[in-house]
């Protein structure tokens, strides 16, 4: 009798509406990606990427696809994309399609867990929503269509990936021993999780200062530690299986951004993307490397400050959106950060911004002006408003950084500060 009622409370206790509502959002995606014939163009460079390596062939002279597209990832990357190798093309897209559902399902259920790293006190608004089981299937169930998230789909893109790598190290309890790790080996495959490394030594550095040099004791060292480590151990293993390509990415291929793409194009979301349209050249030059200086450090600086507050939330977005703006190349897909970033605003903000901001990355606004492929270069004669709708995930993004600077100033010490880290620490 007792274990009739304990099955049929678990029966009960499964957030089966939101399931339901989930599944069947996800297959109307999925019919809605295969009726725009998408073509997963970047899972088959990184296909062809693998079998390259397998080939022991030369990663970075290789070309791959009809658009004729080069490998712009470290070796690493190479290394684990081998075993795309072992499937067949429509298989590898069926695979990578169901794979990244689930990421996002992740990712919405790490973002959740983020924002409420701080007890109570941080979910002032639908607080009772945000713990409930079925919290996550409902939001993927939205959030799947948001622009970045479509376009991660329909290039068979690793975005939703590496945030979920970053976001389940930056979410993982204080003594945990592989903390750190994920944000490693994301910087490994793409460089910019990189910054992530930045800001977790900065503000342990900054607490070791305040609190006394004890590196084992301080959370923020060992999750640096361990993602150093991460990235060098994985690059090292790298160079030894493959020492060429290693070589020519880590001296010459590192430096050339153009290999990634035109900085002008519509889909650059990134300072270097809006300066590009704005002065109506293909190389922004030095206005680009004096704004993301400082951009980059103004970012960081929030990112750092909130940190030490306690506000975990906000210093994990602020980073996020900070490598986003700062980087030479941020694709659309990139701002799949916006996952976390809307359920933050969600929790902090009236409806309205949240909503304001969810229509933004929902809209495809962006794909409004008049854009073209090489060697077309309709970018370069847009008008103001043209100009301003294929900028508004860049000037969102500034404005993020912008209002999370108010909520440090004001939060000082106080409110979010010790309290909050220590109900982190002691999840």
């Amino acid at each position: 009798m007792t274990a009739t009622v304990t099955a049929r409370t678990r029966l009960h206790s499964l957030p089966l509406a939101a399931l339901g509502t989930c599944l069947l959002s996800f297959a109307a995606f999925w019919v809605a990606q295969r009726a725009a014939h998408v073509t997963m163009l970047d899972l088959s460079v990184y296909r062809a990427e693998g079998a390259t390596a397998l080939a022991g062939g030369d990663l970075y002279a290789m070309r791959a696809t009809s658009a004729n597209l080069p490998m712009t990832y470290p070796p690493f990357a190479a290394l684990l994309f081998t075993p795309l190798t072992l499937v067949g093309v429509p298989e590898m897209r069926t695979l990578a399609t169901l794979g990244n559902l689930l990421l996002l399902v992740a990712l919405v259920h790490l973002s959740l867990r983020l924002v409420a790293s701080g007890g109570p006190a941080a979910l002032r608004r639908g607080g009772a929503f945000w713990t409930r089981p079925g919290a996550a299937l409902w939001l993927a169930a939205v959030l799947v269509w948001c622009e970045p998230v479509w376009q991660t789909f329909r290039y068979g893109q690793i975005n939703l990936l590496m945030a979920v790598a970053v976001l389940w190290d930056l979410t993982r309890r204080a003594d945990s021993r592989w903390a750190g790790v994920g944000i490693g080996l994301a910087t490994a495959v793409k460089l910019t999780p990189g910054l992530f490394v930045v800001l977790l030594l900065v503000v342990g550095v900054a607490r070791a200062r305040s609190d006394g040099w004890a590196p084992w004791r301080n959370e923020w060292l060992r999750r640096a530690v361990r993602a150093t480590a991460a990235f060098l151990v994985v690059t090292v293993v790298s160079a030894l299986v493959l020492p060429y390509d290693s070589r020519r990415f880590w001296t010459e291929m590192i430096f050339e951004t153009g290999r990634v793409g035109r900085t002008e194009e519509t889909a650059n979301q990134s300072l270097s993307g809006v300066l590009a349209r704005l002065l109506h050249t293909t190389d922004p030059g030095v206005w680009w490397m004096a704004a993301a200086a400082l951009v980059g450090l103004a970012g960081l600086a929030v990112a750092v400050l909130a940190a030490l507050h306690g506000d975990r939330p906000v210093a994990v977005v602020a980073c996020a959106v900070t490598a986003l703006l700062v980087s030479p190349i941020s694709w659309s897909h990139h701002w799949v950060w916006c996952v976390p970033a809307l359920i933050l605003l969600a929790t902090r903000v009236r409806p309205v911004w949240t909503a304001g901001t969810a229509l933004v990355f929902g809209s495809f606004a962006l794909w409004w002006v008049p854009h073209a492929p090489a060697p077309v270069r309709l970018e370069l004669h847009q008008n103001g408003w043209q100009m301003l709708l294929s900028g508004l995930y860049t000037l969102l993004g500034l404005a993020l950084l912008g209002v999370f600077a108010v909520w440090v100033a004001r939060a000082g010490g106080g409110r979010f500060g010790a309290g909050r880290a220590q109900a982190f620490a002691n999840e």
